[in-house]
Order: C-alpha cells, then structure tokens, then sequence
C-alpha cells in the first residue's frame, strides 16, 4: 500500500502571475476534499509569478517550487536565480534538470548535480527529470541513460537527505506539444529501472524515493499509469492546465489506485 500519492504540472512559460493565481484557487477549490495527508500536490510557476503564488490565500494546500535554480548563492551569474532568492519566498521544491533545460539550454547531468546537491543543501525538496531522447530508446540504451543521469545527478548526495529526493521520468519524445505517451508497459519498465537504481545507490531507502512519471498524461492513460508498481505520481502539464479535467483525472487515478488494491 503507498503511503502518498503525487500529483503536479511545470507551468513552464504559460501563465502570468494573474493566471496563476486563478488557476492555484481554481484547483485547490476543484481538489478540495481530497485528504492532502494522503495526497501530495505541487505546482511549478514561472519565477515572476512565484512571489505571489506565495502568498494567495491557499498556499497550504499545495507545495511550491521554481522550475531552476544556480547552484551558487550569489556571485556573478547575469540572468541567474540562487537558492537564497528562493529561500526568501517560502518556497518548497526546486525542480532539476528538466529537458529542456537538458536539450534546449545545454545542461549537462555534471551541471544538474551542482544543482541538486546545492538545492538539497539548502532545505528544498529537489524533483531531477531524467528521460532519454527518441534516438537513445531507438539505439535500446534508454536503462543505461536513465542510470547514468541518476548516478551522475546524485553523486555525493548522503543517505540522509534522499527524504527530500524526488524523481521525474520524463522521456523527451514524449513531452510536449508533439509528444507521444509512452506505453505503460514501458513506462512501468523505465520506472523499474529507475527504482533499481536508486536502491542500489542508497540500499533499501532508495526505493522509496518518489518516482513521478510525465510524458503526455492524459485521462486516456492516467489510470493505467498511476497504478503500476513503480509510479507514484503523475507529472502532468497540457491535461493539468484545465482545472476541471485535472481534478477528475486525480480522483479517477486515485479511485483507480484503491481498486486495484495500491493505495
């Protein structure tokens, strides 16, 4: 039986700062009965929007997090966001490594340990994406990428600060606009590979890291999802940003979840 169930969207650059809001009260209003005990909710503004996403009248319903952070304090950095900035708001989570900050931007698994190490060092829950590209699953390497990119992200993280490690798999021909759902099978193969890996690098504890699958859910796959043994979450994006299809996709996944005897 899982202790906690995970449900969240990167609101990437879409949403300003009156959006946001409304979307954060819609949503909490929308989720309202669901037992936040039981059910972990996150949201991931853009960094203008963050100051007042932190302080609207529901903040405690839900975690918050920024989609980056530098792995300095300060220093010369133009264009950057440190750790104590983020401090400063309150915030819970700082996501990591994302792909398009992976692809798009040029950050390297070395570069998203900087981060993760200094993100954990500074109290936050850390969220590491970690997915394979279209070309490394079609090469059959997708275990030995997501391998590598956890080992490498997690290098010199301690045994004692894995409760705040989260993990989204993510495969990049599947996010987006033209994204393509992974198969569940599939998915639950990679999240397999994740967990394995994780226990072998913190024993037994690692297994029990989060392990969040995004990659073009939707109420058509959410279910299927939720309920294999190595996915704890959903991290969801397009389907997230309609308040009402969201909140029926949760309560869907999570009666699923009862059904099938894992939660």
């Amino acid at each position: 039986m899982r202790k906690k169930l995970y449900f969240g969207s990167n609101f990437k650059m879409y949403k300003n700062i009156q959006t946001t809001e409304e979307y954060l009260q819609a949503i909490t209003a929308a989720t309202k009965d669901i037992d936040r005990e039981e059910i972990q909710f996150f949201f991931i503004p853009s960094y203008t929007s963050l100051e007042s996403a932190s302080k609207c009248s529901v903040r405690n319903s839900f975690m918050l997090g920024a989609q980056n952070m530098c792995w300095e304090d300060d220093g010369q950095f133009t264009g950057e966001i440190s750790p104590l900035m983020l401090k400063e708001l309150g915030l819970d989570l700082v996501m990591i490594g994302h792909s398009e900050r992976r692809h798009g931007f040029g950050e390297s698994d070395y570069t998203e340990n900087k981060k993760v190490r200094k993100a954990l060092d500074s109290g936050f829950t850390t969220l590491l994406c970690v997915g394979e590209t279209a070309q490394e699953k079609e090469f059959g390497i997708s275990a030995e990428v997501l391998r590598t990119q956890l080992k490498v992200g997690l290098h010199g993280v301690a045994k004692e600060q894995i409760e705040k490690v989260w993990i989204a798999y993510e495969p990049v021909w599947s996010i987006g606009v033209n994204g393509t759902p992974a198969p569940v099978d599939y998915a639950q193969a990679m999240h397999k590979v994740i967990k394995d890996c994780l226990e072998e690098m913190f024993g037994k504890e690692g297994r029990m890291i989060p392990a969040l699958y995004g990659g073009s859910v939707n109420p058509d796959n959410s279910n299927a999802l939720i309920v294999q043994p190595d996915i704890d979450g959903l991290f969801t994006t397009r389907t997230a940003f309609q308040v009402e299809a969201f909140a029926k996709l949760i309560e869907d996944a999570i009666t699923a979840c009862k059904e099938a005897g894992t939660f």
